[in-house]
């Protein structure tokens, strides 16, 4: 679903989603005062994040609980539709559009009241060290963390 564009959001087919809503800042703009596209990125990153925490699941208590790193992004993608302003209050609706044996996608839609402004898209992996070698590797994502964040809130 990397890139693909979802005509109308539908809760009920997306499963768990969360938002939130603040007002753009004048460090997230360039000089002519509209967002700096990759500020875009740490927004959707900083969305992941509250996603997992509003689903049970705190990021600070999830690499203790899991025995995990984090889940590191592997591949992004974002298209943008309309431009963000120095003090625009903005919305962003996160949820996983889909699931892979360790990895996972993300869905971010960057709305301006319904308009959707922008769709971001991530590719992550939920990560851990190999015991025998310390190196970073994909490990499949908890059965419990799959099952809550495809139920509908």
């Amino acid at each position: 679903m990397i890139g693909q564009e979802m005509k109308e959001f539908d809760s009920e087919k997306v499963g768990f989603f969360a938002e939130r809503s603040f007002i753009i800042e004048w460090g997230q703009c360039d000089p002519a005062g509209i967002v700096y596209y990759p500020r875009y990125f740490d927004m959707f990153n900083e969305s992941t994040i509250h996603l997992f925490a509003a689903a049970g699941y705190p990021k600070h208590e999830m690499l203790e609980r899991f025995d995990m790193i984090g889940y590191p992004m592997i591949a992004t993608n974002a298209s943008f539709h309309l431009p963000s302003t120095f003090g625009d209050t903005v919305t962003i609706r996160s949820f996983v559009a889909g699931w892979g044996k360790s990895s996972f996608e993300i869905r971010h839609d960057l709305l301006h009241g319904s308009a959707l402004a922008v769709a971001g898209y991530e590719k992550r992996v939920w990560a851990a060290r190999d015991p025998e070698t310390q190196r970073i590797r994909g490990v499949p994502t908890p059965r419990e963390v799959v099952e809550r964040m495809m139920r509908a809130r």
